[in-house]
């Protein structure tokens, strides 16, 4: 839906025309390789800076996603904190760069006349059993210790906001915005290609990174400076096939809906909205009056194979809706008219990380875990101050220079991987039965980003 409704014909732009040399080269044209580029252009507008892309920009989860522009970081505080070299004061600031990386997303929009739609409304968070209520209060507390600005909300607040069925309370914080994707990473694609020596090839598959150069389907780009930002389609470039573990998340998007139902649905400032349940669950109100909904549940595919097909599993389609329909039941007889997936990339402890190689000149930044649309904009400003060798306070964050260990091979990597998303959908039954944590949650918790 967002690349159909950003208004843009999306033709591709020109393939590489064989052999071409520059002074960085950046693989992929999604947010990542899009602020890397943008960022870079400014401090360095004389350096030569070619994009290459497999298909379009914004093609992959850069225009898949549901439009939350957060403060999330997919690993928790205390693990960053606990990374070598880390310490809670370091913790700290990346949390307080991910708040301030929301509103550097804002200001670029309008600085740049992007029409992203953006509006900063927060995200509301449901608790909608007792199990979830004490959930909710920990992860403000918990939040709050990072100096972050959660709160939570009795019954009646939460569904002032959002009137979903059952609520029992929910945690708010205002660091999130809505917004449109797929115009995001359009606009940013035309802004970036206007500096004088950036060009953007599409249609053109990497098929592998050396010190020095890209080798592609259709020539070497020879670079002083190489960045790779592939985020779930890593895999598919060689020697890179256990960096990243590609999976799934779909989406459904409702038709416009009438001032009468959102009356009843609430989201009046446009909030981005989740609740407390194991298994992730997404939505935002549009800003042409849809309700956007995703979530996990689809599987990890052997070998950590992508395909087109992928990226439809009707079974979590129904899925989705039944959970909507079950949230808000003003919209049974709602119709989705638009149904979408994509793989996202998820490293082996679940911990985002950017760097640069001094001795190869390879720089990368992934594995956001879904939690991309903003901290891609961080990492584009981090991977501009490495690559210029600027001396400033974002290359001292705990996540430079982090590597994750690879993923384990096959079939353990599949058996692992679908283990885990079971265990969530599991967790969230077990805690409807007991009424208490649940033990299983609790075991996985170190294995996803606890």
């Amino acid at each position: 839906m967002w690349l159909e409704t950003c208004g843009d014909d999306l033709t591709p732009r020109p393939a590489l025309a064989g052999d071409s040399e520059a002074d960085v080269a950046i693989v992929g044209a999604g947010f990542t390789g899009l602020w890397t580029g943008y960022y870079l252009s400014r401090l360095a507008p004389e350096l030569r800076i070619v994009v290459l892309e497999a298909e379009i920009a914004g093609f992959g989860a850069s225009g898949r996603n549901g439009g939350w522009c957060s403060a999330l970081f997919p690993s928790s505080w205390d693990k960053v904190a606990a990374l070598p070299g880390s310490s809670r004061g370091q913790a700290l600031a990346l949390a307080a760069a991910m708040r301030d990386t929301v509103d550097e997303v804002g200001r670029v929009v309008a600085a740049e006349g992007i029409d992203a739609q953006l509006v900063k409304g927060g995200t509301i968070a449901l608790a909608r059993n007792t199990v979830q209520v004490v959930r909710a209060r920990e992860e403000v507390h918990h939040d709050q210790a990072w100096g972050g600005r959660s709160a939570w909300l009795g019954p009646e607040a939460a569904r002032e906001r959002l009137a979903a069925t059952g609520t029992l309370g929910a945690t708010y914080t205002p660091d999130c915005a809505a917004l449109h994707p797929g115009r995001l990473v359009r606009g940013l694609a035309r802004v970036v290609e206007q500096a004088p020596a950036v060009t953007i090839h599409e249609q053109t598959r990497v098929l592998g990174l050396e010190p020095g150069r890209v080798l592609t389907s259709h020539g070497t780009v020879r670079a002083r400076q190489v960045v790779r930002a592939t985020e779930g389609y890593t895999p598919g470039i060689a020697g890179l096939g256990r960096a990243i573990a590609p999976v799934y998340s779909l989406v459904i998007a409702t038709e416009p809906l009438s001032d009468a139902v959102w009356d009843v649905i609430g989201l009046r400032e446009r909030e981005t909205f989740t609740d407390l349940r194991h298994l992730i669950i997404y939505g935002q109100r549009t800003a042409d009056g849809r309700l956007v909904f995703g979530g996990r549940g689809a599987p990890y595919h052997f070998g950590s194979r992508v395909r087109p097909g992928f990226d439809r599993d009707e079974r979590v389609f129904a899925r989705l809706r039944q959970s909507l329909v079950e949230l808000f039941p003003v919209l049974q007889s709602a119709r989705i008219t638009h149904s979408w997936g994509g793989p996202l990339g998820v490293p082996r402890d679940w911990c985002a990380s950017v760097g640069l190689d001094q001795t190869t000149g390879i720089g990368w930044a992934g594995g956001y875990v879904g939690d991309g649309v903003s901290t891609t904009n961080l990492a584009g400003r981090t991977l501009a101050d490495l690559l210029l060798d600027r001396d400033t306070a974002l290359i001292r964050l705990p996540w430079v220079g982090h590597r994750s260990r690879q993923w384990e091979p096959e079939p353990l990597r599949w058996l692992g991987t679908n283990v885990g998303l079971r265990a969530m959908t599991l967790a969230d039954a077990e805690e409807s039965l007991t009424g208490r944590p649940s033990l299983l949650a609790r075991a996985m918790g170190p294995l996803v980003g606890g």
